[in-house]
């Protein structure tokens, strides 16, 4: 078996060492700022967490309109790769967007805690998307042409069907459900994490 190499381990440090980041020095003001989003952040979540994916109530919150304006655009952007892509790129631009944010705000920003907030809408984009690829199998959900699945344009029981996968549409959105409440779990934690470290430099 191969041995880490030293560029290897300094490359884990590193990334280690950006996503616990925190400035030398932290006024209170900001960190007590922080702090209350985090609060604020974990209660949303929460509520979100408990919504009924069976239903579509997620679609009634105010996260869905946003996340919707990137699943549309992701439908557009994949176009030039067929059918199949563009139908699926609509789940994933809603996707990509949360993690582009969080990765621009890790890295270019140096901002791990901004990161965690953008890991935590991935999260909230999971659990919208839970609710679409449950509801394949027997479609009940209004879509934006206004209709159900069963007249056409539901993106899930086209994608479920082509993969032979439909029958296991419910089980696969509630995976789903339960992975965006683990990611929004992991970017509160991650966030909290940040906080503590931050009050050790608190001003």
């Amino acid at each position: 078996m191969t041995r880490p190499t030293a560029d290897d381990e300094a490359d884990r440090e590193g990334w280690w060492s950006r996503l616990t980041e925190v400035p030398d020095q932290v006024s209170s003001s900001a960190l007590w700022l922080r702090c209350l989003s985090w609060m604020a952040f974990g209660v949303w979540g929460a509520s979100l967490i408990a919504l009924d994916y069976r239903d579509g109530a997620m679609g009634a919150v105010f996260l869905h309109r946003p996340l919707l304006i990137f699943h549309e655009a992701g439908h557009v952007i994949f176009m030039p790769l067929g059918e199949w892509f563009t139908v699926l790129g609509g789940t994933l631009g809603q996707l990509v967007m949360p993690l582009v944010l969080a990765g621009a705000l890790l890295v270019t920003n140096r901002d791990p805690f901004g990161a965690s907030i953008g890991l935590w809408f991935f999260g909230v984009s999971l659990l919208d998307v839970a609710p679409y690829m449950y509801d394949a199998l027997h479609p009940q959900l209004m879509l934006l042409n206004g209709q159900t699945g069963e007249e056409g344009g539901h993106d899930w029981i086209f994608l479920f069907s082509s993969m032979g996968l439909l029958p296991k549409a419910q089980l696969i959105g509630g995976l789903t459900r339960a992975l965006g409440a683990l990611v929004i779990i992991g970017a509160l934690a991650w966030a909290g994490w940040l906080l503590r470290l931050q009050y050790a430099h608190r001003t």
